[in-house]
């Protein structure tokens, strides 16, 4: 069995969550595991040892719990990317919809450099609208996106194609909302 597939039997899913319909993707089961959690650290790790990046971005709380660890194994910062009035510091900030309204994410101005490659994390893709903020809180910055790392890719959603050509590397896939 490939790690993808024993990452899998770690997710629960939540039928009709938040809404009718909807098959919720749960990863609190796959982090509340010590196995879970090490195979997908190490999974999503693999997939991007050969890219080039500086840094390594993600957006409050799920990016940070998947983000850091990785940050740590490949040595590198992590930039916290959190909702607005949360930082202490001076920040850039983007806004973006969600189905109800719109949130807003910031950054601390000086977490990213000019020129920096930034790997941006978090735990999974579905309409893409929060990784497409966070796109163009780095590029606000000065730095450019090398790649968009997440554990699930929900395809039916299409988030891959707000990316542009920024490569988005996912562990594993689930069709269906």
């Amino acid at each position: 069995m490939d790690k993808a597939e024993e990452i899998k039997k770690y997710i629960r899913t939540i039928p009709d969550f938040p809404v009718e319909g909807v098959q919720f993707r749960d990863i609190t089961t796959v982090i509340g595991d010590g196995k879970g959690f090490k195979l997908a650290i190490d999974a999503m790790s693999e997939l991007v040892k050969d890219l080039d990046f500086d840094v390594i971005a993600g957006a409050e709380s799920r990016g940070f719990i998947f983000g850091a660890p990785i940050a740590y194994n490949a040595e590198k910062p992590f930039a916290l990317i959190r909702k607005k009035g949360k930082l202490p510091w001076k920040t850039v900030e983007e806004s973006y919809a969600l189905e109800y309204g719109t949130a807003t994410l910031e950054m601390h101005v000086d977490s990213i450099k000019p020129g920096d490659r930034v790997l941006i994390v978090d735990d999974l893709i579905a309409t893409g609208g929060t990784i497409e903020a966070m796109i163009k809180l780095v590029e606000k910055l000065g730095g450019t996106v090398a790649g968009v790392l997440v554990l699930i890719e929900l395809p039916a959603l299409k988030g891959r194609e707000l990316l542009g050509n920024v490569p988005l590397y996912s562990v594993l896939s689930f069709d269906g909302e």
